[in-house]
């Protein structure tokens, strides 16, 4: 066990988060390298395999994050305190670090346990403002000597790992994701949640630390449990798509030739490309959990282009991450394997039925939630983009707030992408239904 509680960790997440699963750190090496540490939480500490604390997480799997409320899979005594790496507060965790090439490369990675402690909890939005000179330095950082520079160390590796899994075929997809804004208890507004620097931070350290669990677990010849997107199950009607565009798609999968379409069209057109992002999105399928077992070979994560990733990196909010979590300890410690593998089989489609679940309850939630927002505008008009047309009906995304609903007249000769000025007609909170009709 090491001591690194003297280290410049921090957290950076949602502005209103309070289950912290991880901390990063960096530090500048001779020829452009950097050492970058992640600190996990080690919930395994205190949530034993078999307990009632463990049975109950296993039964839930993930966290629900909705609008209205968080449904959090650990009771809050631990994943908003116990277990969570809280500001000022000494905490176990398991440090993955990775010594990565000036081109973002990783050169040698290790694992370890140890104790940390958060020196700054930041937020996303004010990080990312800082860092991209558009707003004041948080107070979280300017509090701690040299913290400063050690983001922005890691802001400049973490642009880096990005490039090279572009370069790698890692999908540059947008979609629309909207936040709600709230007065108090008062839903006020939906902004939209985009993606910023301080994001690529923790997306790409994460991703990068996934990777290094996946080939620890593989080198120690144990299973693991991987997070994949298989190819893609409707290439041929993405190969469509991209047609429609004037874009030429191989016949076999490929994701670099996709990766440069995508690019291509952002940049002709940005305002309909997250639409195009979401087509996209359905058609590569949903990612699931499968077991890889040692000397096997399962598909890799087609959307990110990486063949190694094992989800690892939040425990407190995934029961995956648990089971990795476990399985690293063993392997470090020279134990056996605490699972059998028909275990781990039925617990990657178990976690797989469960997330999927999650997320229609997430989808729904928001979709009512907008609904509810919209319920007293009733015959106000608005400006719109054609999101969705087929014989099942037409579908629009208003530009403010960005919602999205079914247009019930006025449809005929649209397709997706056109502009459009619609009228609310109707709403339903309990179902998340909006209606427009064409102005």
């Amino acid at each position: 066990m090491r001591d690194l509680r003297n280290l410049l960790w921090c957290s950076i997440d949602n502005d209103d988060s309070r289950d912290l699963d991880q901390l990063t750190v960096a530090e500048a090496m001779p020829d452009g390298a950097a050492k970058v540490l992640v600190a996990i939480a080690d919930v395994d500490a205190l949530v034993k395999k078999g307990s009632a604390l463990d049975d109950h997480a296993r039964q839930n799997t993930t966290s629900v994050y909705t609008v209205a409320e968080i449904f959090p899979m650990l009771p809050e005594k631990l994943s908003t305190n116990l277990t969570s790496l809280n500001y000022e507060s000494d905490r176990l965790a398991i440090v993955i670090e990775m010594v990565l090439a000036g081109d973002g490369s990783l050169q040698s990675s290790d694992l370890y346990r140890a104790t940390v402690r958060n020196r700054a909890k930041l937020a996303y939005n004010n990080v990312a403002g800082w860092l991209e000179g558009n707003g004041p330095i948080p107070p979280g950082i300017g509090k701690v000597s040299g913290l400063d520079e050690n983001l922005r160390l890691q802001g400049r590796v973490a642009q880096k790992l990005k490039a090279l899994r572009h370069q790698h075929g890692a999908l540059d997809l947008e979609t629309i994701e909207a936040r709600p804004v709230f007065d108090g208890d008062e839903l006020k507004d939906l902004e939209v949640d985009k993606a910023n620097s301080a994001k690529d931070i923790i997306e790409d350290f994460m991703i990068a630390a996934n990777g290094v669990t996946a080939r620890y677990l593989a080198a120690k010849k144990f299973p693991s449990l991987r997070r994949v997107v298989r190819v893609p199950k409707h290439w041929d009607q993405i190969i469509e798509l991209a047609a429609k565009r004037g874009s030429t798609l191989p016949k076999a999968p490929d994701a670099k030739a996709l990766e440069q379409f995508l690019v291509s069209a952002k940049a002709a057109d940005p305002l309909r490309f997250p639409d195009l992002s979401l087509s996209v999105i359905k058609l590569m399928g949903a990612g699931e959990y499968v077991v890889e077992l040692p000397g096997g070979s399962v598909a890799g994560h087609f959307g990110l282009a990486v063949e190694d990733y094992a989800h690892s990196t939040a425990p407190n909010r995934r029961y995956p991450d648990v089971i990795t979590q476990r399985l690293l300890k063993a392997a470090a410690g020279g134990r056996s394997v605490p699972y059998e593998n028909d275990d781990l089989e039925a617990l990657a489609t178990h976690c797989t039925e469960q997330e999927d679940a999650a997320k229609k309850v997430e989808r729904q939630v928001t979709k009512s939630a907008a609904a509810m927002l919209l319920e007293s505008r009733i015959g106000e008009q608005f400006d719109a983009i054609v999101t969705g047309a087929s014989d099942k009906g037409t579908w629009v995304r208003l530009f403010q707030p960005p919602t999205e609903g079914r247009l019930e007249g006025g449809f005929q000769g649209l397709d997706v992408g056109d502009h459009v000025r619609v009228k609310l007609i109707h709403t339903d909170v309990e179902r998340g239904f909006i209606d427009f009709a064409c102005d």
